[in-house]
């Protein structure tokens, strides 16, 4: 028997089993499906790409676009201690004030503004740069500048700036907007994922289980109260049994798939797959939101390209001193853009990498060239989730609906021109041939639509599909919301989820930051512990309107 039992160990789920554990006099059990994260390709920033498709990932598909000529698109999701954390970019960024201040103004989740979640960020942050009014010095998540910049992505920073961008040294600060290099959730040059930061170093305390390769497949109610839950591990069925509360923190995917499972979503849907009803909360898998990106990409080709640069020698420099061309995030530089003037936060993300992405990140990046990945960050498009089959080995059916809402469309293809007008300013015209996405001949707005419309992939960011939200806003917002402001599921007692799959909306940037500052709340109110005080720096006045 445990007091808690957390099922999944992503980002979300490291936080709060690190974070209940720290009381000695509760016993704490997490869950992992995938295995450990032991393998070297986790470790080594340059090598992510390496573990797309493979035991360490749950390989999503969406079901094809219908608004984006038909594509189903590849969902890499990280299946291992550490989840996405151990596979990601390492980008750390926060997302805008605009965005938390939406989910306590619009979705009446109160204690979730800006000003909450800053005390969050702060605590779970130790920066490089040293502690200040925005950041962290102290805290387990380590946050660091990059140890290696191409030449093309540090071109873009200028040719930016000089197309009248603003230089941003801090993305997580004061402002939001303009371009510069983003800082990683690395530390001496290697990886830092959550499981790094909160999981590893509780390891070896008595009150804390961690059992990989454990499938959870359904939620045990009794008497209206979750009681634990049944796994699969190696095969065998197994029951674990929580006295206090099962959390859920599988993430956007995997926590409502085993919320309706576990007989808690819609009804009829429910119903269809054979499915016993315990709670009927229409708003589980809906609200699916998510980042859509282009790619646009310029040949280099008297530049050096990144697969050249992860030979034998770099690879010894890594392991000999953790520095060199090994260390990179791959999208190194970037920044924040409006695409209107009138727009009261950015819309757009620039990720910048010295290779060619394609295809999600899975075609040959061999060629001398460099991509802008054009991302959408105010997302204005709703899919949904449900249920493929009752078998929880099936993976749920996803359907994103990417650029189902016009405006989004509109959007893309105004940052794609902006992109084109950062390429022809020096220094980065100097440095490549010819435009091989979207193409010199596509100009009108026709054309580029048609082209994001071919091209729109994810960006890996998906959330919302347990949203929470304030009842007094439930019929305003016309969102359904499937957990309080406690995050506590409607419907059963003793049941929460704590993942990026609560946000009512996908904030401004990586989600990876936003959602570790989201279990650290979490795990203060599953404790009992009184939240961290809103916390307001002096200038915050134009953090808040920017």
């Amino acid at each position: 028997m445990y007091d808690y039992v957390v099922v999944g160990a992503g980002s979300a789920g490291c936080v709060l089993a690190a974070r209940l554990s720290e009381n000695p006099s509760v016993k704490v059990l997490l869950l992992e499906a995938g295995p450990p994260d032991d393998a070297d390709e986790i470790h080594i920033p340059a090598a992510q790409n390496l573990l797309y498709q493979s035991s360490y990932d749950w390989g999503f598909r969406t079901v094809p676009q219908d608004r984006a000529d038909g594509q189903s698109v590849y969902w890499p999701r990280g299946r291992m201690v550490g989840g996405s954390s151990s596979m990601n970019a390492m980008i750390y960024i926060r997302g805008n004030a605009r965005d938390y201040n939406a989910w306590r103004d619009e979705y009446g989740c109160d204690g979730w503004g800006y000003n909450d979640m800053l005390p969050y960020f702060i605590r779970a942050e130790q920066n490089s740069r040293g502690a200040s009014i925005f950041h962290g010095g102290s805290g387990p998540l380590s946050v660091v500048d990059p140890k290696f910049r191409s030449v093309t992505t540090a071109a873009f920073v200028d040719s930016a700036a000089n197309a009248g961008a603003a230089r941003n040294d801090d993305f997580n600060g004061a402002t939001q907007d303009g371009v510069g290099f983003y800082q990683l959730t690395q530390k001496d040059g290697k990886r830092w994922s959550a499981a790094d930061a909160y999981l590893h170093p509780a390891a070896n305390r008595p009150n804390l289980t961690v059992q990989t390769d454990a499938l959870v497949t359904s939620v045990l109610i009794d008497g209206g109260r979750a009681a634990g839950v049944r796994y699969l591990h190696r095969g065998a069925e197994q029951v674990a049994r929580a006295d206090g509360e099962v959390v859920l923190a599988a993430g956007a995917v995997n926590s409502p798939q085993l919320l309706m499972l576990s007989g808690i979503g819609p009804a009829d849907h429910l119903r269809e797959h054979g499915i016993v009803v315990f709670a009927d909360s229409p708003g589980v898998g809906a609200n699916l939101s998510d980042h859509p990106c282009v790619s646009a990409i310029w040949s280099t080709p008297k530049v050096r390209g990144l697969a050249e640069l992860a030979g034998p020698k770099n690879m010894l420099r890594w392991q000999l001193a953790h520095s060199g061309p090994m260390t990179t995030n791959i999208a190194q530089s970037g920044g924040f853009a409006r695409t209107e003037p009138d727009l009261p936060a950015p819309d757009i993300q620039w990720h910048v990498l010295p290779a060619a992405f394609r295809d999600g990140g899975l075609a040959d990046a061999s060629e001398r060239a460099m991509s802008v990945l054009v991302t959408l960050v105010h997302v204005r498009s709703r899919g949904k989730l449900t249920l493929r089959s009752a078998d929880p080995r099936h993976k749920p059916v996803i359907d994103p609906a990417y650029l189902a809402d016009s405006r989004d469309t509109e959007a893309l293809v105004r940052a794609v021109r902006m992109a084109r007008e950062i390429a022809d300013t020096r220094p980065l015209r100097k440095m490549w041939a010819s435009e091989l996405a979207p193409g010199h001949d596509l100009r009108s707005d026709a054309e580029l639509r048609d082209f994001v419309r071919r091209d729109v992939t994810t960006l890996f960011h998906p959330v919302g599909t347990c949203a929470m939200a304030g009842r007094s806003q439930l019929d305003r917002t016309r969102l359904a919301g499937v957990v309080d402001t406690e995050l506590r599921v409607h419907g059963v007692e003793g049941l929460r989820v704590a993942d990026a799959s609560v946000m009512p909306t996908v904030p401004r940037g990586n989600t990876n930051a936003p959602t570790i500052a989201l279990a650290e709340r979490a795990a203060d109110l599953i404790s009992g512990r009184a939240p961290l005080a809103a916390f307001e720096p002096a200038d915050l006045a134009l953090a808040a309107v920017r």
